[in-house]
């Protein structure tokens, strides 16, 4: 698990109204003709129009150009303090008028490849609907993130070691193809089943209609393409104060500055470091770091999400501090570092042997156990609990007509619209496209692990286990996926596997949590993509090669810029070595860094094994399991109560999930413009919200990503990173958060000068 909570297990991005097992009797439903699930008859055209083109000059240039745009602003990102993720949803909206003016201005005259009788027009007509989600697909596929990176990264800039390049491509390559392979093998249950209905792409479905529905501009109003140019200029013009200006205003903490040397108030008062009481921001980037856009989650999910977090920071966390469990107090209350018995940050170089890179057992036993932050042990305890959670509210909800669903579609009773009308009017991908892809992937993955000197340590029955694992999961989660758009994750199922069957190597243990983990769900997103191109009536030909195109392209894009800031930015990822005011802190890769020196440098036996001092957070496996039984019971005795039925324990659980890398000043300001524009406005203003929320969403992303863009490559690529102030500092300014509060400890010289008691 490369942070505590990284994978929730639960996906937030669309909540589906529930349809009552009693009310779905699929076995004999009349409207079978059209389709068994009742939102996707209220949001999915029956109608196709087989004659568009697809895979036009317009798609190859604008999907390879977004592909590749986002997979380079995200991995930029991706080492900076405030990290973002942009989404197909800018894309998908830049795009639109981007294809009409292409349509308008390219010459429509065949071009013709020579040595070739093969040719294609620059315009083959107006821009369409299809080569519009073909483009979006491509997008997405940039926009996904490359979750290798982070092996590359920590090998490169925490371990200090080499990677021979070609491994490192390898690896990524491999890492993100490997599940479009086998992804074939459950594509008749899991995308032609009209049951495998795959809520979240509704969402998709309804905004492509309403992009491509004639508009008129309102009286007194902007078109919404007119108001996300307006929202990117202003957010784009505006984000020079945080990004270069000001940095600080990304995180205020106004109790510091009022009680300057008290460790307990900047500990209450801290939103980087500390429960963020009071804490907040004047910055989108702080709003949409780690947790994404808040205007994209609804409202129930944001109340889920909230209750969860204040739970966790102000109530867990504080009594568990300070009744001193797991004697808490000789380190931060928030951290994700590990320490020694004495407080002391440790010493990896100890306990791990320089010439073979494996675990030392004579340095440890010299040396000291490894220690956690309280609020880093719970956030493990929590994260079993969630996995739990997923697996006993999904059973308790949805199991009943998840069997049912489950049922018909191994009886092969594909016969709804949209599985006619595609069969009808394309040829099917060939499996042995399927098969070939996967061979290939799978060879090559042993190759990066077993070539170049074994340098990440797994051997070659390490690579073909963590593939078994993918491959078993793949059916039940697709199934969870599909029906109920909750994804469980099996991050911390691969890191305690490995960690027990081959502890002491690091690498070994995020390579196998890689192979096993990224690889099923970049099959189920590539399984989610094509149920998108199924509901849109896209070829399914068309489908596979703008997939593997993008995924090409993205791993590209990802690596070389990911290798590239790694190799030019001196000491990227050491923030006490970085100029001051430098964004490149990489707090996300930190933490990943810090969970292979639990998981795969002293093993999971020596933490939360009968070795370790964690032992106990297995009782939240215990408790996630019969969490969700209560909310089940209440919803049985009180149906009419609707809104029982909204709350989600995986959700609250992982409520907090994403602290660590995310501060509490992240989740403040996220909870604080989620409540006000996905309840207050969605309320008060529904007409208003349905028009311009996800414009607005995208238009912040876009403005954010242009600026710090053009930042960097003016100005601090060349080490100017402003006027030196107070305000120049990318911290909250309170140095006494991280202090321990037990007696004797010396943490270092800021905290041993102040009063470690003082209120």
């Amino acid at each position: 698990m490369e942070q505590p909570g990284d994978d929730s297990g639960v996906s937030l991005s669309h909540q589906p109204k529930k349809l009552e097992p009693d009310s779905l009797n699929i076995e004999n439903s009349d409207e079978l003709n059209d389709s068994p699930i009742e939102e996707v008859r209220l949001t999915v055209s029956i109608r196709d129009d087989p004659t568009l083109p697809c895979l036009t000059f317009r798609t190859w240039f604008l999907g390879i150009t977004s592909c590749a745009t986002l997979a380079f602003l995200n991995q930029f990102f991706g080492f900076r303090n405030n990290s973002i993720s942009l989404t197909s949803v800018s894309v998908q909206i830049v795009v639109l008028p981007l294809g009409k003016f292409m349509a308008a201005v390219l010459p429509n005259k065949a071009v013709c490849v020579r040595g070739t009788n093969w040719s294609f027009s620059l315009n083959p007509g107006p821009f369409n609907l299809k080569e519009h989600v073909l483009i979006t697909i491509f997008a997405n596929a940039g926009s996904s993130g490359v979750y290798a990176i982070n092996i590359i990264t920590i090998v490169m800039a925490f371990y200090h070691r080499h990677i021979h390049p070609l491994a490192a491509m390898l690896l990524t390559l491999t890492t993100q193809m490997l599940g479009y392979g086998w992804a074939g093998i459950f594509r008749k249950f899991l995308v032609d089943s009209p049951y495998m209905w795959w809520p979240a792409n509704l969402v998709q479905v309804s905004l492509f209609r309403a992009l491509h529905e004639e508009e008129v501009r309102p009286k007194r109003g902007l078109t919404r393409l007119q108001f996300f140019l307006v929202v990117l200029v202003s957010s784009f013009a505006y984000y020079v104060v945080p990004n270069y200006l000001f940095p600080s205003i990304t995180a205020l903490s106004f109790v510091c500055w009022i009680w300057k040397h008290s460790v307990t108030a900047q500990i209450i008062g801290s939103g980087h470091s500390g429960l963020g009481v009071g804490s907040f921001a004047l910055d989108w980037a702080t709003v949409a770091a780690w947790n994404g856009s808040p205007l994209a989650y609804p409202g129930f999910a944001i109340i889920n999400i909230s209750v969860g977090f204040f739970l966790t920071l102000y109530v867990l966390i504080p009594i568990a501090y300070w009744i001193n469990a797991f004697e808490a107090k000789k380190f931060p209350i928030i951290s994700p570092h590990v320490f020694t018995a004495d407080g002391q940050l440790y010493n990896i170089s100890l306990v791990l042997n320089a010439t073979n890179f494996k675990f030392n057992q004579h340095g440890y036993d010299d040396y000291s156990k490894v220690h956690l932050s309280i609020f880093f042990a719970f956030a493990y305890g929590l994260s079993f609990a969630t996995l739990a959670a997923t697996v006993s509210h999904v059973a308790l909800f949805h199991g009943r007509t998840m069997w049912q669903q489950t049922k018909a579609t191994f009886r092969d009773k594909f016969d709804d619209v949209h599985t006619r009308l595609m069969k009808k009017n394309y040829d099917a991908v060939p499996q042995w496209w399927f098969y070939s892809l996967m061979l290939i992937m799978t060879g090559l993955a042993m190759l990066a692990c077993e070539g170049f000197g074994r340098q990440l340590q797994l051997p070659y029955w390490g690579v073909l286990l963590a593939l078994c694992l993918a491959v078993f999961f793949l059916l039940p989660i697709g199934v969870i996926t599909a029906t109920t758009n909750q994804q469980p994750g099996l991050n911390v199922i691969t890191e305690l596997i490995i960690g027990f069957i081959y502890p002491g190597r690091p690498l070994a243990n995020v390579a196998f949590k890689t192979y096993g983990y990224i690889s099923m769900v970049q099959a189920i997103t590539f399984l989610s993509d094509f149920k998108l191109g199924h509901y849109m009536k896209i070829p399914p030909k068309s489908m596979f090669v703008v997939q593997l195109a993008g995924t090409v392209v993205a791993s590209s894009v990802y690596f070389g810029t990911a290798w590239w800031l790694l190799t030019s930015v001196d000491h990227m990822c050491d923030p006490s070595k970085l100029p001051k005011g430098s964004p490149w802190t990489c707090p996300g890769y930190d933490v990943f860094y810090n969970a292979s020196i639990i998981w795969g440098v002293v093993g999971p036996l020596r933490m939360f094994g009968r070795l370790g001092l964690y032992n106990k957070m297995n009782y939240f496996f215990l408790i996630g399991i019969l969490a969700p039984v209560p909310v089940w019971i209440l919803s049985r005795v009180f149906p009419e109560k609707k809104w029982i039925r909204l709350i989600n324990m995986p959700i609250i659980i992982s409520g907090a999930g994403n602290m660590l890398p995310a501060t509490s000043v992240n989740y403040v300001s996220w909870i604080t413009v989620g409540v006000f524009f996905n309840i207050y406005v969605y309320r008060r203003y529904k007409s208003w919200w349905a028009r311009h929320n996800y414009i607005l969403s995208a238009g912040l992303d876009a403005g954010v990503a242009f600026m710090a863009v053009l930042c960097y490559f003016t100005l601090q690529i060349r080490n100017i990173n402003g006027m030196n102030w107070w305000g120049l500092e990318l911290d909250d300014h309170c140095p006494l958060a991280s202090c321990p509060t037990a007696p004797g400890i010396q943490a270092d010289e800021m905290c041993t000068t102040h009063n470690m008691l003082a209120v």
